[in-house]
């Protein structure tokens, strides 16, 4: 659960933040030193510079192109990585350790992602990010903070406060591939401690494709619509939030092509549909001089519609006709409650502490449409999760500081089918951190944590899995990991910089299988989750942003990483001992300059790479080393901006999802690599208003 607001204010001081309460940036006079950044997915909100962690936050509206989505912007963050197989790239790596992709029932998502305190970890279409103030990625197992989902790390995406003052903004993007989004902002007060805020924006593109045998060019649309509201009410001992949403990605999905290009032969095109309605709330009050009370309560329901045509083709393709599609449809309901006392920070007293208790509530019913299934097939699945958590600092001088967190949790999960299948396992899981903080004479931090992560264990149900490949045991990892956060220049150049090895027990592996299917000359292809022995993950983060002059900001991102698995026969009876575990390029790379070249003119220009790797744990397909090149020019007055962008100007081909099977009849169903193709060269232009 992300932070619950802690400042306790009357309406002249709801807005928190520059960014709130003007919302247009203006670039014609840049401050000369690099702004300060609040983190506030910890217990505590805290200055990006003086947390003892390894994170990154992005805002999406200094982003020189246009942003509507998570999977456009995670590439500028080190060690991040994502896998598609759907209209976006939902599924989220941190240093190595994430899914690429579900069909079935169970998903324990090894990356948490929080909007607005609600829980949306393993659906991120709905993570659309207009009117969102920041992006916050947390990397490394948050074992205290936030318990199961967060394995390799946390997402906290977070929207601006209303505004003290009455603002409306609206903005129009549009851009080739047909693509055109509209939204806008009203945000004000109400009375003497109330505020609001309300945004809604429509995006949509008819996607990167064209169905040759439909003669179509909108078979992979992407069509999303958000709708956001915020409320908080404050007094001089509490202060009540209210956040709600409702998001609709009506996309279609057809991006894969026997050529592995973007000409698809489709005659029933996929679709990835998502109708997700969450709220939250949250109160924080302040109980005496010396104790707060917290209490964050969030629920979401979510629809999703996810299906595809299977064999790629029409029906008369394969000259001995076979065809074949699969849909999956889900209902899903998350329900949260956060409740914790902590000290009132700044009571002189050198110590600070937390306690609280984490219920959480999911249910999951899913039937899935296959053409070689008898019927429908229903699955429904429950997860329990209760824990209780602490957190203990002790702030010795000015110099030294040290944090101790515990958390354990209860994790109970129950499955049925309408084939008769049932699990009902529980794990008792226990994680927490040790932090030593050391305050240099320069007021630069350096640190050294060691974190203890855990994912629960589960169980498989797709296909016709052998029975000793059902069930998987719980992941238990160790982050050791030093860091340094420092500014030089007079606070022009920021540097942020860690060093982890992360060691991996009972690693969970998603991978995968094919079975014959009966009567045909295809396979069923089968997702299944397993355990490694053992494995390792290990690198180096920095990110560096340097004022250079008042008018040049230079900034890079670098992630470095090497993983390796120890010990480990997958079910095939391959010995994949020392090689690199999927979804973990060696390098990545996000680097650029902005230029104020004249009053109200700027220009920017993005580079962002990655080395190669591998796609999947259960075959050798990679993807190739690539760079992307981004730019952008644009010019602001007083109240309103425009901007011409450009994305992937070198129109490179990428990769965001692969597969190794046998699917194209003209080769006899031999077994080879097919990708899914990154987004090609778009440019647009992005015009704002503010009223």
């Amino acid at each position: 659960m992300s932070r619950i607001h802690r400042t306790i204010r009357p309406l002249a001081w709801l807005c928190l933040s520059t960014f709130a309460c003007t919302d247009l940036v203006h670039a014609a006079a840049p401050a000369t030193q690099i702004e300060e950044v609040l983190v506030t997915a910890d217990f505590r909100d805290t200055q990006l510079d003086r947390l003892a962690a390894s994170a990154s936050v992005i805002r999406p509206n200094d982003a020189g192109t246009v942003v509507n989505h998570l999977d456009e912007i995670l590439s500028r963050a080190p060690n991040v990585n994502f896998s598609a197989g759907a209209s976006r790239g939902r599924f989220i790596q941190i240093r190595g350790i994430g899914e690429r992709g579900q069909f079935s029932e169970p998903l324990n998502p090894s990356v948490g992602l929080l909007v607005d305190g609600v829980d949306l970890s393993g659906i991120g279409n709905a993570a659309t990010l207009f009117d969102v103030q920041q992006v916050e990625i947390l990397r490394g197992p948050q074992g205290t903070l936030y318990g199961a989902n967060a394995l390799a790390g946390l997402i906290n995406i977070t929207t601006p406060d209303p505004t003290a003052e009455h603002m409306a903004r609206v903005r129009i993007d549009a851009g080739d591939y047909d693509a055109l989004g509209y939204g806008g902002v009203v945000s004000g007060p109400i009375g003497e401690h109330a505020g609001y805020r309300i945004s809604a924006q429509r995006h949509r593109d008819d996607g990167f494709s064209r169905n040759a045998f439909l003669n179509q060019d909108d078979t992979n649309k992407r069509e999303e619509s958000t709708l956001r509201a915020k409320f908080r009410w404050a007094n001089e001992r509490s202060t009540w939030n209210l956040a709600a949403g409702y998001v609709n990605a009506d996309n279609g999905y057809d991006a894969f092509s026997l050529d592995n290009d973007r000409t698809t032969l489709s005659d029933e095109p996929g679709h990835d549909e998502q109708i997700s309605r969450y709220i939250a709330l949250s109160l924080q009050h302040t109980l005496n001089d010396s104790v707060q009370l917290e209490v964050a309560g969030a629920f979401a329901h979510s629809e999703l519609d996810y299906g595809y045509d299977e064999d790629w083709t029409f029906a008369g393709f394969d000259p001995i006709g076979y065809v074949s599609t699969d849909r999956y449809e889900r209902e899903r309901d998350t329900a949260t409650l956060d409740v914790r006392w902590l000290d009132t920070p700044g009571d002189g007293d050198g110590w600070d502490w937390l306690a609280g208790v984490y219920v959480f509530r999911q249910d999951v019913d899913l039937t899935r449409s296959y053409t070689f299934l008898p019927g429908p097939f229903d699955t429904r699945f429950e997860v329990e999760r209760t824990a209780v958590y602490g957190e203990l600092s002790r702030q010795f001088n000015r110099q030294w500081r040290l944090t101790v967190g515990l958390r354990g949790e209860r994790h109970r999960s129950d499955y049925r089918d309408s084939e008769g299948v049932s699990f009902d396992p529980s794990d008792n899981l226990v994680g927490g951190r040790i932090v030593l903080e050391r305050t240099l004479s320069s007021g630069n931090l350096l640190y050294l944590g060691v974190n203890r992560g855990y994912k629960a264990g589960g169980f498989n149900q797709d296909g016709s899995l052998d029975p000793e490949f059902r069930e998987f045991k719980p992941e238990h990892l160790w982050n050791i990991e030093v860091g340094y956060k420092g500014q030089w220049l007079d606070d022009r150049l920021s540097l942020r910089a860690a060093l982890f090895r992360m060691q991996r027990a009972d690693v969970q592996i998603a991978t995968s299988t094919t079975r014959p299917i009966p009567n045909s000359p295809a396979v069923e292809f089968i997702e299944f989750t397993g355990n490694a022995a053992d494995g390792f993950n290990q690198g180096l983060e920095a990110e560096l942003r340097w004022r250079a002059m008042p008018n040049l900001d230079l900034f890079a991102n670098v992630g470095w990483l090497d993983t390796e698995f120890d010990d480990y026969i997958d079910a095939s009876g391959r010995d994949l001992s020392g090689r690199d575990q999927a979804q973990a390029p060696s390098y990545q790379f996000f680097a650029g300059v902005e230029y104020y070249f004249a009053p109200g003119w700027s220009a920017r220009v993005e580079v962002e790479g990655r080395d190669d790797y591998f796609f999947s744990d259960s075959h050798s397909e990679q993807s190739p080393a690539y760079e992307l090149i981004n730019a952008s020019i644009g010019f602001e007055a007083e109240r309103w901006r425009v901007r011409a962008w450009g994305r992937n100007l070198a129109d490179q081909d990428y990769f965001v999802r692969g597969f190794f099977f046998g699917n194209d009849p003209r080769d006899f169903y031999t077994a080879r690599g097919f990708t899914q193709l990154g987004e090609p060269r778009q440019v647009g232009i992005s015009w704002e208003m503010e009223f």
